[in-house]
């Protein structure tokens, strides 16, 4: 890489560093002409393709200021935002392709935000899908309250089950003899060791 002070065209690294999140890298290098040091940021590469089929970027902080206006009056942090931006990159940097059509990105943000909140997904997703109509909401609702039955169903029967077997551990036996444990009488000396328990002293006349 050039030197951005005296445009040498080479420099050398002497310090990397990691992310947290492992995005991206950040390295230290140094001019050897000048001898001046500057950081640069490394990160793998994913552009959006617009609808003008101009490209740009991939951004996190546009996902989560354009998902924030349909958050907004809604029980929804600034943490919940950042996560559901960071799930989104995840998806589309799973793809494998470094362009990705402004459409898919939609995509990735729904279902994140239909977990994160069905109100703020109805807002962004009515925008996003162009609904027209009542019948748009009345349907977007509709596969929403049947998503969430079979959610609350699966629970209910997971539940179900977990209580069962732990039923069926209750009640069944140890397998290992364990419980009280009864010793032969004749076995405990009650007289110095000279005689079973149960042997009368003899009685002199």
């Amino acid at each position: 890489m050039h030197c951005p002070f005296c445009r040498h065209a080479d420099s050398r690294v002497v310090d990397s560093r990691t992310s947290d999140d492992g995005t991206t890298i950040r390295r230290r290098r140094q001019c050897p002409a000048c001898q001046r040091r500057f950081t640069t940021i490394e990160t793998a590469s994913l552009s959006v393709v617009k609808r003008s089929g101009a490209t740009e970027p991939f951004s996190r902080e546009k996902i989560v200021s354009g998902v924030r206006k349909a958050c907004q009056g809604r029980p929804v942090s600034a943490d919940d935002l950042a996560l559901l931006a960071q799930k989104v990159e995840e998806t589309l940097r799973g793809t494998g392709s470094p362009e990705i059509d402004a459409y898919e990105v939609g995509l990735a943000i729904l279902g994140p935000l239909r977990e994160l909140d069905e109100v703020a997904y109805l807002r962004f997703a009515s925008v996003y899908q162009d609904f027209e109509s009542l019948a748009d909401f009345d349907a977007a609702i509709t596969s929403l309250r049947a998503e969430r039955a079979e959610r609350e169903a699966r629970a209910a029967e997971s539940g179900t089950d977990g209580g069962a077997r732990a039923a069926e551990d209750a009640v069944a036996p140890d397998g290992d003899g364990a419980g009280t444990s009864e010793q032969p009488a004749d076995a405990v000396d009650t007289d110095g060791g000279t005689g079973a328990a149960g042997d009368e002293a003899p009685v002199r006349g």
